[in-house]
């Protein structure tokens, strides 16, 4: 009995300490949730009192139209048993009268409201918030909604994603190179600097390959979810390289999580393709690539599985490769059969980073201890393993080839081999019996090599980890054709006046990119950039860092001309003023800082503060006089701040209606509310931009989408154009100086899309405002055609 006692005690304590955890999750979330709902109360609060004072304020005005639209007494008795119409008291009466005096006070009221301070209410979360109707529309109601007669056409990806895929970069006979990043599959002519583009899938491609006819193309993506949540199937397209035609989609409903690996047969002149695919069991499976059809299935390993591919002599030999381990499979009869590699005496690396098949037709393999491993077959051990033993996949020979990991291994024409390494960023030509002929080493700046391409035997094309790709040769060294960030992308500033803009992320680059020749122009390191504005006379531009730090840097030397701190939270907006005499910083710690500009950008002296926000600042812009701000905080406030009479906020916000703003990056007011879903939770959208025509506003969402709409749109659902390409939440948007292009940024994606604006015609915003016999509302316009 004691020991019963005892066991389940034991049980009772080992049950808790499992809960233990649970319950401080649970906690955590609780307390959040606290914390969000406090958040709310306070910013709840001070709308009230903003309100009150409102109220205070236009309490006379509205005594005296009370009494200037008094109804005849003729009227009144209908409704009221006594003659008084300034009383709101009901001496005698039923029920019934009372409810009817009641509605007409409230209609009354609303009457009166809309004739002193017109205004609708829009709402996040629950919260109200008040959008005042500017003074030159009339019939709020009568406004139809229309789709931008612009649309956008994307012109240019920049960016590469090796930072976390393999054998993602081919070479075409037409001089293209092949490579994927975000939603795109690039097609870069290396000479003519031209680019096409697939975009016929959904969510980030993961995977890549090439047919053996150098024209059709598999690419593979993952599953990713779309606005509701729900998620989307990952699959395989195959597809022709010179029309953009997708030929066929495969396993459509039959992977799960995404698709990690692809490969054509060769033996058969690509009539088969495999799949690793993202489930737990990694599942191997083979597809008929002109019906489209599954051939035959079978779970690999729980291990990660990095590559896979076809004996190119036989296509019912296949094998994989991952973490400590590589098989060899056999399919026979629709059904696989598994033999695993054996190290024997040598030691079992913990990755097999990538294999190849040689012109002998051993397979060569590349590792985590920076060995190329040459397996072959060896006959059956009948002394050990008795009689019934079978043949085994040896190590015939191990070769050193770098410090650290091979990550990419890739065959040559005559029986040659390129091996690229990871920590000693190295290329190594081999002949073919694995002697060392020739190497190079890639500038530290692009990081490890991650997978090579064969141009013509002396050329080659590098994919990098630090998602770059490089050209050249070994005697002339390597460039880069291809450049973007590694990381998170926020800060996205556009020049007023040339074609060119700068981005910054978590990457701790700061880059100045040129939208004609399509390229880097520079690149410096700093702390984690978050937000950018150039000064209106393009000579500098001013960066916000995650630590409260801003810096300004010259554009031609590239050096910080000035530098301050404000706070030591994050910096989330910098812009300046029109004539580019003051500089507003909006931080997280809710307040917005003002500087005085002199020196053509160059002197930085502290104006104000404008304090008034209970939550960090989000988005805030700037009139066209320069003297007022409008600004957006984290709990769907809007304010308007008089900064020429010392960052003064402004109670009235009735009185801003009429403002006109030299940008409109906002995403809370009455010119954009109709930008907003039903349903939406307050961050859901990350930025717009309004075009400088006025005409369009661009919105970046959480769902990977951008959107172009008519500018102004002051109507809830209003109708847009909507375009795909990014696979993370899109970070921000911004136009050129002409309107010409529209660029947006992903965050995790790490892509930039430029955008060619197309179409639009004249006219001015402010006409179509207040025009109120538009035409009737179109309903949304189909997804874009691919390029």
């Amino acid at each position: 009995l004691t020991g019963f006692s005892q066991f389940c005690t034991i049980n009772v304590s080992a049950d808790s300490s499992a809960e233990f955890p649970d319950r401080v999750s649970l906690m955590e979330v609780r307390l959040q949730a606290q914390e969000d709902e406090i958040t709310l109360l306070k910013s709840s609060l001070a709308d009230a009192l903003r309100r009150i004072r409102l109220h205070d304020q236009l309490l006379p005005i509205l005594k005296q139209q009370l009494i200037a639209v008094q109804p005849p007494l003729s009227t009144l008795s209908v409704l009221r048993p006594k003659p008084r119409p300034h009383k709101l008291e009901h001496a005698s009466g039923s029920r019934k009268s009372s409810a009817k005096i009641t509605n007409n006070i409230r209609l009354l009221f609303k009457i009166k409201h809309s004739v002193l301070t017109p205004s609708i209410k829009m709402f996040i979360r629950g919260r109200p918030i008040t959008m005042y109707i500017p003074s030159n529309i009339q019939n709020y109601e009568d406004l139809k909604m229309e789709p931008p007669s612009e649309r956008l056409e994307l012109d240019w990806v920049y960016g590469y994603r090796g930072r976390d895929c393999r054998a993602n970069l081919y070479f075409l006979p037409s001089g293209e190179a092949v490579y994927f990043i975000a939603c795109v599959v690039v097609l870069y002519h290396i000479n003519n600097r031209t680019q096409r583009h697939y975009r016929k899938h959904t969510d980030c491609v993961r995977c890549l390959t090439l047919h053996p006819d150098k024209v059709r193309v598999a690419s593979g993506q993952t599953a990713g979810v779309d606005k509701d949540g729900k998620p989307l199937q990952p699959c395989v397209h195959i597809w022709d390289s010179t029309t953009l035609v997708t030929l066929q989609q495969i396993g459509l409903g039959t992977f799960q999580r995404g698709v990690a690996s692809v490969a054509f047969s060769v033996a058969d002149s690509g009539a088969f393709l495999c799949v690793i695919d993202d489930s737990n069991e990694h599942m191997l499976s083979v597809w008929d690539c002109n019906k489209g059809t599954k051939h035959a299935e079978v779970k690999s390993t729980n291990e990660a599985v990095f590559a896979v591919d076809f004996n190119p002599s036989d296509s019912t030999n296949i094998i994989t490769c991952g973490k400590s381990h590589v098989y060899f499979w056999t399919l026979n009869t629709g059904q696989f059969t598994k033999k695993q590699g054996i190290f024997g005496k040598y030691k079992k690396p913990k990755f097999i980073q990538c294999f190849v098949f040689s012109l002998t037709g051993d397979v060569l393999t590349g590792d985590s201890e920076g060995n190329i491993l040459t397996w072959g077959k060896s006959a059956a051990d009948v002394k050990t393993l008795g009689k019934g033993a079978k043949e085994t996949f040896q190590i015939m020979r191990q070769t050193r080839a770098h410090e650290g990991s091979v990550f990419t291994l890739c065959t040559l024409q005559g029986g040659g081999l390129l091996s690229g390494g990871g920590k000693d960023r190295k290329i190594i030509r081999w002949s073919a019996d694995l002697a060392p002929e020739r190497e190079c080493e890639i500038p530290e700046k692009y990081g490890a090599v991650r997978t090579i391409a064969d141009v013509d035997g002396e050329e080659l094309l590098v994919g990098t980890t630090r998602n770059a790709v490089l050209r050249g040769t070994f005697s002339d060294g390597f460039v880069a054709i291809v450049q973007g960030h590694v990381d998170e992308m926020w800060g996205l500033a556009t020049h007023p006046s040339q074609n060119i803009f700068l981005t910054c992320g978590h990457d701790r680059q700061v880059c100045l990119w040129n939208t004609e020749e399509h390229k880097l122009d520079w690149c410096i390191t700093l702390e984690y950039g978050l937000c950018a504005g150039f000064c209106p006379n393009g000579s500098v531009v001013s960066v916000g860092l995650s630590t409260g730090r801003w810096m300004v840097l010259d554009l031609l030397t590239r050096e910080v001309v000035s530098e301050s701190t404000d706070g030591n939270e994050q910096l989330s907006v910098m812009r300046y003023s029109p004539d580019g005499s003051f500089l507003a910083v909006g931080s997280h710690d809710n307040f917005i800082y003002i500087y005085n500009v002199t020196e053509s950008g160059r002197r930085y002296t502290r104006f104000g503060k404008c304090n008034g926000h209970s939550s960090f600042i989000t988005h805030l812009d700037w009139s066209k006089d320069g003297k007022y701000i409008m600004s957006n905080s984290g709990d769907y406030e809007i304010l308007y701040w008089d900064i020429a009479a010392g960052c003064k906020l402004l109670r009235n916000r009735y009185e801003s209606k009429d403002r006109e703003w030299a940008s409109y990056t906002c995403v809370l007011g009455f010119h954009v509310m109709g930008v907003w879903l039903e349903g939406s939770d307050g961050t859901d959208i990350n930025a717009l931009c309004r075009s400088h025509s006025e005409r369009v506003v661009a919105v970046a969402d959480d769902f990977c989408k951008v959107h172009l709409f008519q500018y102004p749109c002051p109507k809830p659902k209003a109708p847009s154009h909507k375009y795909d390409g990014h696979g993370s939440h899109v970070t921000n948007v911004c136009f050129t100086h002409s309107d010409s292009h529209l660029l947006s940024m992903g965050g995790k994606d790490t892509c930039i899309l430029q955008w060619r604006v197309m179409g639009g015609g004249s006219g001015d915003s402010r006409e179509r405002l207040g025009s109120v016999s538009a035409s009737s509302t179109s309903t949304n316009s189909p997804e874009p055609a691919t390029s």
